[in-house]
């Protein structure tokens, strides 16, 4: 399968958290999801750490035989016992990512998100599907809607409020030491013979669309297919810097790590 892929770090100096790998059919993307600025995360290892264990083990779980949530809860399971004493896999801040991830099979494409990573399916009589899992919006305004009406909500104050949503009944789920976590994944199948295309995006990418609102997704695709993953990350690059205090677009990160993979039939 003609998979194509692209990734950049927020910062050069600062490690990209995102993974992306494709085998013969499958591919897996995944976004690291770092510990908030003044917390302990109760890891010794870090965010990038984690995510390439888990999306090479997810790559290798996801055999035909098994479901995509069923190999995602092998690899969540494997990954923390790589861990060892030394970690404190209870903590709400350890490591833990979102993920998207594809499987061709000879008449049919699977698919799982897990978290605000987008999976974008061009279809070829309809609109483009897109799958995302958006329960942190929820978490979030929960978070604003609690506090005191009237003081001002910190940042640390924020971060701390919406770890309590993380990986719970009724909140946001992330891949962390919890395999339950993969059973709250959005999982679905599309026809192949419908698919003319598809790109699996972390919000750093995805956010050229649905945080900046440049273009719409069926945009996105036509970019994705004649330019290629590389050039939609730099027009995501050229929208931050043309806005880099978040006053046109407010965000929570200047710039995020940004990671694309891409899929279109050979023919």
């Amino acid at each position: 399968m003609p998979f194509r892929l692209a990734t950049d770090p927020a910062h050069t100096d600062r490690v990209n958290e995102d993974f992306a790998a494709v085998g013969a059919d499958v591919a897996v993307l995944l976004d690291g999801a770092g510990t908030p600025a003044g917390f302990e995360s109760g890891c010794v290892h870090g965010v990038a750490w984690y995510t390439r264990r888990l999306g090479g083990l997810l790559l290798a779980e996801a055999t035909p035989d098994r479901t995509l949530a069923d190999a995602l809860a092998s690899a969540i399971d494997t990954a923390a016992a790589l861990h060892g004493p030394a970690c404190d896999l209870a903590d709400p801040n350890t490591p833990s990512a979102t993920v998207a991830a594809v499987r061709f099979t000879p008449d049919r494409l699977d698919y799982l998100v897990l978290a605000d990573s987008v999976l974008v399916v061009d279809l070829v009589d309809s609109d483009p599907l897109v799958v995302t899992d958006d329960r942190i919006n929820a978490a979030e305004q929960e978070v604003r809607r609690l506090h005191p009406a009237g003081e001002k909500l910190t940042r640390r104050e924020f971060d701390a409020g919406l770890a309590q949503y993380r990986n719970v009944p009724g909140g946001f789920w992330t891949a962390g030491a919890d395999p339950r976590a993969a059973g709250e994944a959005l999982t679905g199948s599309v026809p192949l013979a419908g698919v003319a295309g598809l790109a699996l995006l972390t919000d750093g990418a995805s956010r050229l669309v649905d945080t900046f609102g440049l273009l719409d997704w069926r945009a996105l695709l036509d970019l994705l297919h004649t330019q290629g993953p590389q050039a939609l990350i730099a027009r995501v690059r050229d929208a931050e810097r043309a806005d880099p205090d978040g006053r046109r677009w407010p965000r929570s990160k200047r710039h995020d790590d940004a990671t694309v993979i891409t899929w279109r039939p050979a023919n």
